[in-house]
């Protein structure tokens, strides 16, 4: 493999393909505050065009994308239901609260997915003194619950609660390519419910940097403007745009081959008596599973580094495996081989 570790702990870690790399070098570029990049108009037109919508923006990262997402919807003073797991509630830094002045109300989905029947009752009455329920986020996949996929269907579900009381509509659908594949749906019939969809580009795409904010193009005049008040406005980003191009183009169409590696490794660690791992729910290329005890997460993720392989481990019990193009058939064997009780 070229290199030491099998890193398994996010497909974050993936690294610019040699194409990306050539795009990046020749790419033609411009100041984008002033929409001059050819690269990044090219990326941002089929980024809207892949998922349905209008008009794209090129965010430098997911966070950001879906930070200025929920500013857009939403007033100081107002209230987001999300799911209890979710990523824009739980590990973005409380930024909702602190950049837009608004409240979470986390839902408890199944798996990662959101009952519509739970967001309508989860939705404030109009009453003066009670934070005005405005925004409902949904999260394709669900990263903390194991890479779960939210159909079209519930998609839709979801969608008609949210416009029946009034709610703006937010994907944070980071991998909902992954989502598409494993569904054997089209993303733009995922991301239709939606009134903005973010997808990340840095991640099992293996480009360099960045994510794309999709929706109207009202929607993306206004997250222009936030882009900007937030320190995102890329000049010559074009640069960065380039490898996003080839990802779309080159690096999407092979997602489904993590997914494969993904259910190895499932498999291998349900057949071990040291973890509980759930294969129903294994279907991107995402795996969780908790360790039984008397053993903890930090323990078996430190046998594991010893082996060669690095994990996201999550105390005191879950462990977190994302596979990735960096992962080839040698890793994914030393993987497998590291997967061997004792720990």
């Amino acid at each position: 493999m070229g290199h030491e570790w099998v890193d398994l702990r996010s497909d974050t870690v993936t690294k610019p393909t040699p194409a990306m790399r050539r795009a990046m070098a020749g790419a033609e570029v411009g100041d984008d505050v002033y929409g001059e990049d050819p690269t990044i108009n090219r990326l941002q037109a089929k980024a809207a065009e892949l998922l349905g919508k209008e008009a794209s923006l090129f965010m430098p990262s997911g966070t950001m994308a879906n930070q200025t997402a929920v500013k857009v919807h939403t007033q100081p003073g107002d209230e987001v239901i999300c799911e209890a797991s979710c990523h824009i509630y739980n590990v973005e830094m409380g930024t909702m609260a602190a950049f837009s002045g608004v409240l979470p109300r986390p839902v408890q989905g199944n798996f990662g997915v959101l009952d519509p029947d739970a967001v309508a009752a989860a939705v404030r009455p109009p009453n003066y003194y009670l934070a005005r329920t405005t925004l409902l986020t949904v999260e394709n996949t669900a990263n903390l619950a194991g890479g779960t996929v939210v159909d079209a269907a519930t998609s839709r579900a979801l969608g008609e609660v949210a416009r029946a009381h009034g709610l703006a509509t937010h994907l944070d659908g980071a991998r909902i390519f992954n989502a598409a594949f494993a569904l054997g749906a089209s993303p733009k019939d995922l991301a239709a419910p939606f009134d903005s969809v973010m997808f990340c580009i840095s991640k099992g795409l293996c480009a360099p940097v960045g994510s794309l904010l999709c929706g109207s193009a009202a929607f993306v005049e206004k997250a222009r403007r936030v882009r900007k008040m937030i320190g995102g406005g890329m000049r010559q980003a074009g640069v960065l745009a380039a490898a996003g191009l080839v990802a779309l183009d080159e690096v999407l169409p092979r997602l489904p081959e993590d997914h494969a590696k993904a259910r190895a490794l499932a498999e291998r660690m349900a057949r071990l008596g040291t973890f509980e791992a759930d294969l129903e729910h294994t279907v991107t290329n995402i795996v969780m599973v908790k360790v039984r005890p008397p053993l903890t997460a930090q323990r078996v993720g430190d046998t594991l580094k010893s082996r060669g392989v690095l994990c996201h481990v999550l105390p005191p019990d879950r462990i977190r495996f994302v596979t990735h193009q960096g992962i080839d058939s040698e890793g994914l064997a030393k993987a497998l081989e590291a997967l061997r009780e004792p720990f």
